[in-house]
């Protein structure tokens, strides 16, 4: 499967490629504590619809450059369980989580579960503040593995 990049690790700017346009715009400013930046590249799975209306969200674990609207070529090895209230609706926004394909890094890394505690807190910190400034509130239902992960981005696909 692959994920696009549409916030880079330490970057400040989410990006948005509309459906029926070609071009990437800013979406929005990332907002987390004091270093208001991503900890990976955080995008997107092209040819999925989640329950919100928005291609299946995804964080890409790896320590390369990249760049806005590059394709990875990535395996699953998880995903969080996230239920989002808005002010008119409540609805699951889950986040997948992956390590590119061939990578000789994080190759390793075969199930989310197995970060580090601080690390998963920190992801988690992430997702709610990333999401506070939009005046939506993140209800984490739980950390599944790699076969959830996959279970989930073949129910969405397009």
């Amino acid at each position: 499967m692959g994920g696009q990049a549409a916030c880079l690790r330490g970057c400040r700017n989410a990006t948005r490629q509309p459906r029926k346009v070609g071009i990437r715009s800013k979406a929005r400013r990332v907002h987390v504590g004091k270093t208001s930046a991503c900890a990976y590249d955080w995008g997107f799975i092209p040819s999925t619809r989640a329950e919100d209306g928005d291609p299946l969200d995804v964080l890409i674990i790896h320590d390369a450059a990249t760049y806005p609207g590059l394709v990875l070529k990535c395996k699953p090895i998880g995903v969080l369980e996230v239920v989002q209230t808005s002010t008119d609706k409540k609805e699951r926004n889950d986040r997948v989580f992956v390590v590119p394909d061939r990578s000789p890094f994080e190759g390793d890394l075969q199930d989310v579960r197995r970060l580090p505690s601080r690390a998963i807190e920190e992801l988690e910190k992430f997702f709610e503040a990333s999401d506070a400034l939009e005046s939506k509130k993140l209800e984490f239902r739980g950390w599944r593995g790699p076969a959830k992960a996959i279970k989930t981005i073949k129910k969405v696909a397009l």
